[in-house]
C-alpha cells in the first residue's frame, strides 16, 4: 500500500509538477496541495521563474509610469512645446482612450498567436513610441506618440495576465504571483511621480521618458528569455471577430472621449460635439451588444465568460472600484498641490505609503488569500475605497490662524487616506484577478484578461467623467458664490463617497471563499465529464 502523498505547508514546492492527462479521476486533497505550491513545469528553475515573474510584473509597473508620471512632467512640457491651455488633457488621456478601445480585439490576437508574441510585440512598440515622445517637437508629435503608446500597453495588458493565469494552477503560489502582480500597479504608479517630480525640478522632461523606456527595453530583454515558448494558444480554429471589432472599438472610443473631453469642453456636457459623440458611441455599443448576442461565430465577449457564479458582480465591483480610485488619485492629486500648495518633490513623498502599501500588501496577499475567504477581503477593499475617498472632504481648513498644521492634516488625514487607497487597489487586484483567471477555462484566459483591464480602464475613465461633470455642474449652479477649488474638489471627492458606497453593498453580495488549492477549471469540467460517462 503506497504511502499518502506528503502536504507542503510552505507558499513553495521547489519541484515543478502537474497531473498527468487523463489521470484527474486518482487525484487526492494532497496531490491537489502539492500542484497548487509546485513551480509550474513551462518553468524549470527558479531563475526562470524569477525572470518570468518579473517580465509581467515590471510590464505592468511601466504602464502605470507612462501614465502617472506624465501628469507630473505635463506643466514644464505644456511650456516647453507651447502647449495651449485648452489642449493639455489631450496628451495625458490619449494613451487611456486607445488602451481601452483595443483591449478586447488584442486579447483575441493572444488567443490566435499565444500570450509571448503580443507581449512582447506590445512592448517593441512601446519601446518605439517612447522613444518618439522623447523627441516629440510639438504638440501633434506628442498626442501621436502617446496614443501609440497606449496601442502597446492594450497588447500586453491582457497578454501578460493571459500568461500568468495559464502558467499557474489554483493555489499559494498563484496568489502570491498575483499579489505581486497587483502590487506593481502602484509601485509602478509611485515610480512615475517621483521620476516625474525628479526629472520636472531638476533636470528635462526627456529624461523621464528615457528612464521609461530602459524599463521597458529590460521587460523586453527579460521577457524573450524567460516566457515560455510551449504555452501555444487556443488552436487554429480561433477567429478575430471583426463585426465586434467594427462596433466595440468605435463606440467605447467615441464614448471615453466624451467621458474624458466632456469637463473641459467650452460649455461642459452641453457642448454639441461632447453629446453627439457620446449618442453615436452609445449607438455603435447598442450594435456591439447585438452583433455579440446573436451575429458573431466567435464574439470577443462569449456569453461563456459570465458563466461562473459571481463573474458578473465581480465585473461590477471592478468596473466602480477603478472609477472610485481614479477620483481619488485624481483629485488628491490636484488637492496637494493647489489647496495644500504642495511642492511636485512634497506631494511625491506624500504618495509614499501608496507605493509602500502595496509592497506590504504584495508580501503578506499571498499568505492569506489561501486563508481568508475571498468576501471578507472584498469588503476590506471597499472599506478601504470609502476611507481614501472620505477622508479628503471632511479635512479642515488652513484659512484660519488657529487652524491645523500641515503636518497635523499629514498625519490625521492623507497618510491615513493613501493606506485605505492602496487597500482598496491592492485587494481589488489580487482577489478579483486569482477568481477571474480560475474561474475560466484555458480557452477563455486571455480574454478574462482583457475583460478585467479593459473594466478598469474604462471605469477610470467613466466615473471621472462623472465626476467631473458634477463637479462643473455644480461650479455652474453656484456660479455667484465663486467657489474656490477647495469647495469643486470637494464635489469630486462626495461623488466618490457615493459611488465607494455602492461598491462596499456589491462586494457585501459576492460570497466567495478561499484562493486555496484546486483544480483548475478545465480539470473539473473533465472531471465531471468522466463521472457522467460512468
Amino acid at each position: 500500500m503506497s504511502e499518502p502523498a506528503e502536504i507542503n505547508n510552505g507558499v513553495f514546492d521547489p519541484s515543478p509538477g502537474t497531473p498527468e492527462s487523463g489521470n484527474i479521476d486518482n487525484l487526492g486533497k494532497p496531490d491537489i496541495e502539492r500542484l497548487g505550491r509546485q513551480r509550474p513545469e513551462t518553468l524549470p528553475n527558479w531563475a526562470a521563474e524569477a525572470g518570468f515573474v518579473f517580465a509581467i510584473v515590471a510590464s505592468l509597473c511601466a504602464s502605470e509610469y507612462f501614465i502617472s508620471g506624465f501628469n507630473i512632467i505635463l506643466p514644464a512640457l505644456a511650456d516647453a512645446l507651447q502647449i495651449p491651455e485648452s489642449q493639455r488633457t489631450w496628451p495625458a488621456g490619449v494613451i487611456n482612450l486607445t488602451t481601452a478601445s483595443l483591449l478586447l480585439p488584442f486579447a483575441r490576437l493572444c488567443a490566435q498567436h499565444g500570450g509571448r508574441i503580443v507581449f512582447l510585440g506590445g512592448h517593441i512598440w512601446l519601446l518605439i513610441w517612447s522613444i518618439v515622445c522623447g523627441f516629440s517637437q510639438n504638440p501633434t508629435m506628442l498626442i501621436a506618440g502617446r496614443a501609440m503608446q497606449g496601442v502597446g500597453a492594450a497588447a500586453f495588458l491582457p497578454a501578460g495576465l493571459a500568461l500568468l493565469g495559464q502558467t499557474y494552477r489554483p493555489g499559494p503560489r498563484k496568489n502570491l504571483v498575483f499579489s505581486l502582480y497587483g502590487a506593481a500597479a502602484c509601485v509602478g504608479f509611485y515610480f512615475g511621480i517621483i521620476l516625474g517630480a525628479l526629472t520636472s525640478q531638476l533636470s528635462n522632461w526627456t529624461v523621464y521618458f528615457w528612464v521609461g523606456t530602459g524599463l521597458v527595453f529590460l521587460v523586453i530583454l527579460t521577457g524573450f528569455f524567460t516566457i515560455p515558448r510551449n504555452l501555444g494558444h487556443d488552436g487554429a480554429d480561433v477567429r478575430m471577430d471583426w463585426w465586434g471589432v467594427c462596433t466595440i472599438v468605435p463606440g467605447l472610443t467615441l464614448v471615453v472621449y466624451a467621458l474624458t473631453d466632456g469637463g473641459n469642453a467650452p460649455d461642459g456636457w452641453r457642448t454639441p460635439y461632447i453629446y453627439v459623440t457620446f449618442i453615436i458611441g452609445a449607438l455603435f455599443l447598442g450594435a456591439a451588444v447585438y452583433v455579440q448576442g446573436w451575429v458573431s461565430a466567435q464574439p470577443l465577449l462569449p456569453a461563456d465568460l459570465f458563466r461562473p457564479k459571481y463573474m458578473k458582480r465581480i465585473s461590477t465591483f471592478i468596473f466602480c472600484g477603478f472609477g472610485v480610485f481614479s477620483i481619488f488619485l485624481f483629485y488628491s492629486s490636484f488637492y496637494i498641490q493647489e489647496v495644500l500648495d504642495a511642492t511636485p518633490l512634497q506631494a511625491a513623498v506624500w504618495f509614499i505609503p501608496l507605493a509602500l502599501g502595496g509592497f506590504i500588501l504584495a508580501i503578506t496577499g499571498g499568505f492569506v488569500l489561501h486563508i481568508v475567504p475571498g468576501q471578507i477581503l472584498l469588503l476590506v477593499s471597499g472599506a478601504g475605497y470609502v476611507i481614501c475617498v472620505l477622508l479628503f472632504p471632511l479635512m479642515p481648513t488652513q484659512d484660519e490662524s488657529n487652524g491645523p498644521s500641515t503636518t497635523h492634516i499629514y498625519w490625521a488625514y492623507i497618510f491615513p487616506s493613501m493606506v485605505a487607497g492602496t487597500i482598496g487597489i491592492d485587494i481589488t487586484y489580487n482577489v478579483t484577478n486569482v477568481f477571474s483567471t480560475t474561474a475560466q477555462p484555458r480557452r477563455l484566459q486571455a480574454t478574462a484578461a482583457g475583460l478585467i483591464t479593459s473594466l478598469g480602464y474604462l471605469g477610470m475613465s467613466f466615473w471621472l467623467g462623472v465626476a467631473e461633470l458634477a463637479v462643473s455642474s455644480w461650479a455652474r449652479s453656484h456660479a455667484d458664490e465663486n467657489p474656490n477649488l477647495r469647495q469643486r474638489y470637494q464635489v469630486g471627492f462626495w461623488t466618490g463617497v457615493g459611488l465607494a458606497v455602492f461598491t462596499f453593498c456589491c462586494a457585501a453580495t459576492v460570497r466567495i471563499g478561499r484562493a486555496s488549492a484546486d483544480l483548475t477549471a478545465d480539470e473539473k469540467y473533465e472531471l465531471e465529464r468522466n463521472m457522467a460517462r460512468e
